[in-house]
């Protein structure tokens, strides 16, 4: 394979395919050769831990694209295959076949991994990780009536896992290290209301959990073990605990790594024609005027097409606010904006947040970082454009429900 004209791609997720897509729709006759560490061609992570994990979502339908297009499109699949070096100076990557693959510009979308658990008793099978779709099939298994389910984490993860479990009928506790499950995320009044979902479904909550160990013999955890002295008798322990972007070839290449790959706007690293996307880019937000790592489906969709125009040598940058989403029991629930925090000065609510339907928005001086909608649908696109065109926002108009948000715009 001839380097001119040659673009590769390291991963096997979203952002992968979504590049080869978008490099075919600007009109890259070249080669693309995706590389994927998975048997499975590139497939949506999402439904792991909504649709296909409750069993409303069949197998084919979580692949980005059917398996005829990547033949329609000339993009090659390299599948079950790693990359085990990157030479930018060399333009090449080495594969653990012994291949080498050079390339005129090459991707990094290799994603990220687990946070693995260190505590004793942490490496039995039957303590479980969600991240592949091979994972989500062993949840699924493990979600009967009757299991006692103990989650670790009571992140965006362990809430859509906790939630999956209840729903097969299973017995749920949550183990969660601060006082609300999301408080870091979304705040206390926001992260009240998830709170109040689970306890209402009959999930226990058991905050400021810290573990001892996990308790189990041979090779089989059944229970665990917190520093209260109390022990939790469990038939699966699943682990949520955040996740860590897979940086080792970037840094081994000598990239610029800093809680990602570091990327500017247009998302090019710090060597000559190579890019980064998705959950391992920490690229610089021109509309945030800061550098942000986004672990979300959103990115992973909508960053390949600046990649991709950068790769053919186009002036693209990526500005898109973030955006998450999340589905458990009968609440939807869509966010856009960023408010870190301690650094919004309040929240305000449009509707009841103990019904579960209602808009919430994050608030510093007269401006909106953040909004979020529950169980109210077809607003985040009005709420996406509040924030950016920076509008001058009053609390009141915000929280009266006969005030229409596009409205606001004028």
């Amino acid at each position: 394979m001839s380097r001119e004209n040659t673009f590769v791609i390291v991963g096997g997720g979203l952002a992968a395919a979504k590049t080869a897509e978008e490099l075919r729709e600007a009109g890259h006759d070249g080669s693309v050769v995706v590389v994927g560490d998975e048997a499975e061609r590139p497939y949506l992570r999402p439904p792991l831990s909504k649709g296909y994990l409750l069993g409303k979502e069949e197998r084919e339908s979580i692949h980005v694209h059917p398996e005829t297009w990547y033949r329609d499109y000339g993009v090659d699949l390299l599948l079950g295959t790693r990359v085990t070096s990157v030479d930018p100076h060399a333009k090449e990557v080495a594969l653990d076949d012994g291949q080498r693959l050079p390339y005129a510009k090459l991707l990094l979308a290799t994603g990220s991994s687990p946070r693995r658990l260190t505590v004793p008793g942490a490496d039995f099978d039957n303590v479980l990780y969600l991240r592949r779709v091979g994972d989500s099939d062993r949840l699924k298994a493990a979600f009967t009536q009757g299991a006692r389910i103990v989650i670790v984490g009571g992140g965006w993860i362990g809430l859509e896992t906790a939630a999956a479990a209840r729903t097969a009928g299973a017995d749920v506790t949550v183990l969660e290290h601060s006082e609300l499950p999301l408080l870091k995320v979304l705040g206390r009044e926001a992260a009240a209301v998830f709170a109040a979902l689970h306890r209402g479904h009959g999930v226990e909550l058991r905050p400021r959990s810290v573990i001892q160990r996990i308790t189990g013999s041979g090779s089989r955890a059944d229970g665990v073990l917190l520093a209260d002295g109390s022990h939790l008798p469990a038939d699966t322990v699943v682990v949520g605990v955040g996740i860590t972007p897979n940086v080792g070839l970037a840094q081994e290449a000598g990239l610029e790594v800093d809680n990602g790959i570091v990327t500017d706007r247009h998302l090019r690293t710090s060597a000559a024609d190579v890019f980064a996307a998705g959950d391992v880019a920490n690229a610089y937000h021109p509309r945030l005027g800061r550098h942000l790592r986004v672990e979300h489906w959103a990115n992973a969709l909508h960053q390949p097409r600046t990649a991709a125009l950068g790769m053919l040598g186009k002036d693209a940058v990526y500005d898109r606010l973030p955006y998450f989403y999340t589905d458990q029991y009968d609440l939807g629930m869509e966010y856009t904006g960023y408010a870190e925090p301690g650094r919004y000065d309040r929240v305000v609510f449009r509707g009841a947040p103990g019904k579960q339907r209602f808009l919430a928005f994050w608030m510093s001086g007269n401006r909106i970082l953040a909004g979020m909608s529950v169980n109210i649908w077809d607003t985040i696109d009005h709420i996406r454009a509040l924030i950016e065109a920076e509008v001058v926002a009053d609390d009141r108009a915000l929280a009266h429900p006969d005030v229409p948000l596009e409205g606001l715009l004028r």
